[in-house]
C-alpha cells in the first residue's frame, strides 16, 4: 500500500493528500487542545477523542451542509479519517460568543455566565508564535488577510453556524457559551467562496451542561459538561458502539 504525503500535523489533527485533487483527509488524533479558544486550554491526551472529535464533526458538517452552509467536508472514511475539500485558510480563528467566559470575562470585567446583548464576533490572528493575538478589522484589511467582503461574509457564515449550533445544543440540554472555527477559501474559476473548514468539535466549543443535579449553581446557572467528549456524543446520538469512555477532559470552564 503506498504511503500517504502528510500534508500538515497539528496538535489535534494531520492532513494528508486526498485520493483525488482538490481533496485532502483529515485525520483526528487522540491528542489536541483541550479549551474552547485557541488561546485557552492546555495540551491532553484522551484515548478514543480522536473517534469521537471525527463523528462529532462529521455531525455537526452535515448538518450544516444540509440547511444551505458551505463547509469543507465531503464524508467520513473510517472511524478516524474524513474526506475533506482542500482549502486556502485565512489566517483567523473565528470567534462567536454567546455568553461571557474566559478571557472576555478577564479582558472586560464581565461576570461570568452574564448572558450577551447579542452575538459577539471577534477575531484572532493564527500565528502560534505570537500564540493567537486578538485583532480588529482595521488590522486584518491593513494586512491584507482577508477582505472587507470577506469579513461581511465570514460573520455571516459565523451567524449562521451559531444560531445552527445552539439550537442543536439547546435541544439535548446544552448551552453553547461560545465557539471557534476556520475559514478557507476555494476557487471555482474565477470565482471565490468561504467554506467552513477544520472542526467543529468540544475541542472549539465552550459547553455547560443544563441537566445539572438539582441545587447546583453557578454564575451561568449551568456547570461544565463531564466527560465532554461522550456525553455530548450519547446525547446527539453519534456515539460509536465501540467507544463508551474518553477519559477525563473538563475542557469547559
Amino acid at each position: 500500500m503506498a504511503r500517504r504525503k502528510k500534508i500538515y500535523e497539528g496538535k489535534a489533527k494531520i492532513l494528508y493528500e486526498g485520493p483525488e485533487p482538490g481533496t485532502l483527509v483529515q485525520y483526528f488524533k487522540d491528542e489536541g487542545a483541550a479549551g474552547p479558544t485557541a488561546t485557552e486550554g492546555e495540551n491532553l491526551a484522551s484515548e478514543g477523542k480522536g473517534v469521537l472529535n471525527n463523528r462529532l464533526s462529521e455531525f455537526f458538517m452535515s448538518g450544516l451542509n444540509s440547511i444551505g452552509v458551505p463547509t469543507h467536508f465531503i464524508r467520513r472514511i473510517n472511524m478516524r479519517e474524513q474526506l475533506v475539500r482542500e482549502v486556502e485558510i485565512v489566517p483567523l480563528e473565528v470567534v462567536v460568543r454567546n455568553f461571557a467566559a474566559g478571557d472576555l470575562s478577564a479582558r472586560l470585567g464581565i461576570p461570568e455566565g452574564t448572558a450577551l446583548p447579542r452575538p459577539i464576533v471577534e477575531y484572532f490572528y493564527k500565528d502560534p508564535r505570537l500564540n493567537a493575538p486578538l485583532v480588529s478589522e482595521e488590522h486584518i484589511i491593513a494586512f491584507g488577510w482577508a477582505s472587507q467582503q470577506d469579513l461581511d461574509d465570514i460573520i455571516a457564515l459565523a451567524l449562521r453556524v451559531n444560531d445552527f449550533l445552539s439550537g442543536v445544543m439547546l435541544g439535548v440540554g446544552i448551552r453553547l457559551a461560545d465557539f471557534r472555527i476556520e475559514v478557507g477559501r476555494v476557487w471555482e474559476g474565477d470565482f471565490m467562496r468561504l467554506l467552513l473548514a477544520d472542526e467543529i468539535s468540544p475541542d472549539s466549543c465552550r459547553l455547560w451542561d443544563l441537566r445539572r443535579p438539582e441545587g447546583a449553581s453557578t454564575g451561568a446557572e449551568a456547570g461544565p459538561l463531564a466527560d465532554v467528549y461522550t456525553e455530548l456524543a450519547r446525547r446527539l446520538g453519534v456515539l460509536p458502539s465501540n467507544v463508551t469512555h474518553a477519559p477525563k477532559p473538563s475542557l469547559i470552564n
